[in-house]
């Protein structure tokens, strides 16, 4: 019998997509652009997380979401979620993270030099309200086009 892992790291991406951010139930922190390396040595892991922004009161949560996820894959011995130095930016979300964001959430997403646009109407018409949304990461806007308040995730 070998003492090899047969777990590749597709596999451990693909474990990780079962992982959802708290904040986006529906998100996976793949699709939120958070992984950064996974490292695979033997039945080892390591996965680097890149938090949405510096003082993530969720780290805790994702990382044991993702340290369960990834632990559950045939021969993994050991998982270590280290947090990553690489700022993150909303460019790093998938269309389907922004497409379930705009639905589910009604949050916009700030991409730098482009106007974000109206999860609701889809007009490029948003006007800050506040900069201090419901978390760190999130502004509140108002739609000048349809009335709508939505939050803007921002880089």
């Amino acid at each position: 019998m070998s003492s090899l892992c047969a777990v590749r790291e597709t596999d451990v991406v693909d474990a990780l997509r079962t992982v959802d951010d708290p904040e986006y139930p529906g998100v996976s922190v793949v699709d939120m652009g958070m992984i950064g390396a996974v490292e695979l040595v033997g039945g080892r892991v390591a996965v680097e997380l890149i938090t949405t922004f510096s003082g993530c009161p969720a780290l805790d949560v994702i990382s044991s979401g993702i340290a369960r996820a990834v632990g559950t894959l045939g021969g993994i011995t050991d998982v270590a979620v280290r947090r990553s130095l690489e700022a993150w930016d909303a460019s790093r979300l998938s269309e389907h993270a922004r497409a379930v964001m705009a639905r589910d959430f009604t949050v916009a997403v700030a991409v730098p030099g482009r106007p974000a646009e109206c999860p609701r109407c889809g007009a490029a018409a948003l006007v800050e309200q506040s900069p201090f949304g419901p978390a760190r990461c999130r502004a509140v806007h108002r739609c000048t086009a349809c009335g709508e308040v939505v939050e803007v995730l921002r880089a």
